[in-house]
Order: structure tokens, then sequence, then C-alpha cells
């Protein structure tokens, strides 16, 4: 082996040599210079060089016997946006030794954790399992790489190198974590309970569920005529009574829900809303749709109550991603008033920084206000909160603190604007949207508004 294969090798080993390894071969190279002065010396340094070589030898021997060290990652087949999802390493120790290991798990980019480490003592023939938990802040396909596993013998030599093979794709979907967390505050609502809530009937629906006899009383124009004819007495077909409503939830993809709160945009943190929102209706026995746009129209999931509906809502709120045009309202109405012809809730989650920006699209907010009930949820800025209540010691922050008071008071107008016009407004900081957003529609359906 020439020099060049020698230093080849060493880049790709899996040996490396600890610290203490280097001090001492620098102490012995020291000893070496002064022994051409003090010649002594010279059968001191000698024998500190042999024993580096023999400790360095024997601790090869002992982590290089077989291959000892196994392990793999967990992590649940879908991460939940924003929350913190679970991940565990298992190890295992096959050397008749206790050994220490350094592990360094090779995270997806998106969570930007360079320096993710950790230390484990595992004892002679044993198990080890390590947790931690990732948030990540945005969503999509995630790519974890490999299990790095440095493990160091008693004598603390040498470490050896695990690459243990883990590498998995997990996509990041929104917060279903959430949804799950939410679901027995709708469950747990009071004023849903029997005796508690007075339904009101609003006619028959479409789906068919008897033929009877007619009594007094019954609807005329349900008389089934060929099972009259067949019978020789008046038959009326019976449907159920309907009890669920339409609840949309329209997404504004535009430039305004790009802004970033705690890692997650105004987009994601209107996407885990809408996903809890959605259970919550279909829970309700309600129909559960989604509207997203744009500059145009990009998704428009007809609002049903099927089996496979939430999943369908789901996979759709997983792909969205913001656009940075302005949004055309106009094009929402329009593609409101044709493809939803009965009454529904609409719970719309965009923002607005100024009174000049809701007053171009206060006329398609006021129209579809007129054919559906219309919820229009507003972020409020908790930044700009904190500059607020942050005291004013110099004339700039006296500045920044006045410039912040406007805009709050701005978001205030803006509420107050579109109260006048009866649009029920919820004005909320990101991080209490799901919760604010969910009792607004379960106050809205125990007082049957819908």
């Amino acid at each position: 082996m020439n020099f060049q294969q020698l230093i080849q090798w060493f880049n790709t080993s899996s040996l490396y040599l600890d610290r203490k390894v280097y001090y001492a071969a620098f102490a012995v190279a020291g000893i070496f210079v002064l022994s051409f002065f003090f010649p002594v010396l010279f059968t001191v340094a000698t024998a500190f060089l042999i024993l580096l070589f023999v400790a360095i030898s024997i601790d090869i021997l002992l982590l290089y016997r077989g291959r000892n060290i196994t392990g793999q990652r967990v992590v649940p087949e879908r991460l939940s946006n924003g929350d913190e999802n679970k991940v565990l390493l298992h190890l295992s120790n096959r050397y008749d030794f206790k050994v220490e290991c350094l592990i360094i798990d090779e995270l997806p980019y998106q969570v930007q954790e360079t320096g993710w480490e950790r230390n484990v003592m595992l004892e002679r023939n044993s198990k080890s399992a390590i947790e931690y938990f990732l948030k990540p802040v945005e969503r999509g396909t995630y790519h974890f790489g490999d299990i790095n596993v440095y493990v160091t013998s008693p004598l603390n030599v040498i470490k050896r190198r695990y690459r243990l093979k883990a590498d998995e794709v997990v996509k990041v979907y929104p917060s279903y974590i959430q949804m799950r967390r939410y679901e027995l505050h709708a469950v747990a609502n009071a004023a849903d309970q029997a005796g508690v809530k007075k339904m009101r009937r609003l006619g028959h629906s479409m789906e068919f569920e008897q033929i009877k006899e007619y009594v007094r009383g019954d609807d005329y124009r349900t008389i089934n005529w060929k099972a009259t004819a067949r019978r020789g007495d008046l038959m009326v077909n019976n449907y159920t009574d309907e009890r669920s409503q339409q609840i949309y939830c329209i997404i504004n993809k535009g430039r305004v829900m790009k802004m970033p709160f705690e890692g997650l945009t105004l987009l994601d943190y209107a996407i885990n809303a809408s996903l809890v929102l959605s259970n919550t209706a279909l829970q309700k026995h309600d129909k559960a749709g989604l509207i997203t746009f744009a500059e145009n129209l990009d998704t428009f999931i007809t609002a049903d109550k099927k089996p496979g509906q939430l999943n369908q809502i789901l996979e759709s709120l997983y792909k969205q991603q913001t656009a940075f045009l302005e949004p055309d309202f106009e094009k929402l109405f329009s593609v409101v008033r044709n493809r939803i012809t009965q009454r529904s809730l609409l719970v719309l989650f965009t923002n607005f920084e100024s009174v000049e920006s809701l007053e171009r699209e206060l006329a398609s907010l006021k129209r579809l206000a007129h054919y559906h009930l219309l919820i229009v949820v507003l972020f409020e800025n908790t930044e700009l909160k904190q500059l607020t209540q942050a005291p004013a010691e110099t004339i700039e922050s006296i500045y920044i603190k006045t410039i912040a008071e406007k805009y709050r008071h701005e978001k205030i107008l803006i509420q107050k604007e579109l109260q006048k016009h009866g649009i029920t407004t919820v004005l909320t900081t990101p991080q209490r949207l799901t919760i604010n957003a969910l009792n607004k529609y379960l106050e809205l359906k125990n007082r049957q508004s819908i």
C-alpha cells in the first residue's frame, strides 16, 4: 500500500483516533526531540511510543470483532405540521463490554438542525431507546438519512463509526395531531347535549327512507302513485329529516398569507384550522367542503359527508402552497355563486392589513354574505401587540410604538367595517386561530344560525 492509498483508506475508514492519542503522540515527539540533548530520554520515548501502538492495536481488536452495534429509527408514517412529533432510535449492543456511543442522526434539511447529537452508555449485551421530538414548520416530503454511531471502548483510544442504513422519506401533513386534540372539545360541547339543543326541521332531504301508508297530516306531494296503484291504498314516500348543513373552508393563498409567525406561515395556520373544522363538521353530521384560491381558483371540493371526505380534504391541504399574487375575490364569488346552490356556512381565512385593502374587496364579500352565512377570519399581528406594550424611552421607540398602534387600530376598524355590513368576523392571533374558529362554528351551530 503506497502513501496515497493509505491516505484514501483513512478518509473512507470507520476508524477515528481519539483526541488524547494525538496529545500523546505530540508528547512522545517532544520527548524524542529532547533526547538529542538528553540521550537517556530516547529509551523513555521509545517505550511510550510502543505502549501507544499497543493500546491502539488492542482497542482495534476490541471494536472490530464483528459488527456488534445495530439499530433502527422508528418515525411515524406521516408527521404533523407545527406539532412535536416523537421519533425513536433503537440501538443494540452485542459487545461483551460497556461502550460509549455518540449518535448523530441525519435529519431532513427542512428541520435546520445540523448539530443534532446524543451521547448514551450501552451496557454489555443490552438495548436502549433514544427519544427525541421534531417540529416541522412546512408541509412536504422530508428525507431522513442514515444513523451514525461512534463507538468507544473502555480503553477510549479509538472510535469506530457504524453507519446504520435508515434512509426513509416521510410526508408532513397538516396538523392531524391538533385535529385529534380538538375532537374532544367538539364532543364535549355542552350546548349540543340531548334535551338542550332544539333542532329545527328544514324539510325533506333527497335521501329516501321507506314507503308507508298515508295518514292524515302527511304531505300529499309525497304520494307514490305507483305504489298506490299496486296496493289500492294511498302510499307516500317517507324521507329522512335534513339535519346536515354545508360547511366550506375557504383559504386565501395570496401574498398576505406568506407572513410567518413562530416558524409557520399564516397559510399553514389556516390549513391546520381548516382540517380541524372539517373534521368537527363531519362529526356533527354536517357536510364539509374546501375551496382554495389566489389569482385563480385552485381547489374546489364539494361539501359532503361520505366516509372518505376527510381524507380527500387532508390530501388536498397537504399540497397547498402560497402564491405571491393578489387574490381575486370577484372570481371567488363567481365560483361560489355558480357551484354552491344551497345556503352554506363559508369560513374565509384571509388577512387585510389596511382599511383600503378591505374596501377593494368589500363588494365581493357583501355579495357572498348575501347568499351564504359568511365568517371572515382575520389574523392579529402579535409582534405589533408586543411593540405597543413595550415602554417607549427614546424618540425612535415612540415613533415605532405610534406606528404599531396605528396598524393595530386598523385591524379593529376592519373588523367593525365587516360587522357593519352583517359579516361575522373573527380577529384572532395565529396561535389561537383553531380554537377561536372552532368555537365560532359551534356557537353558530348551537344557535341554529346555519
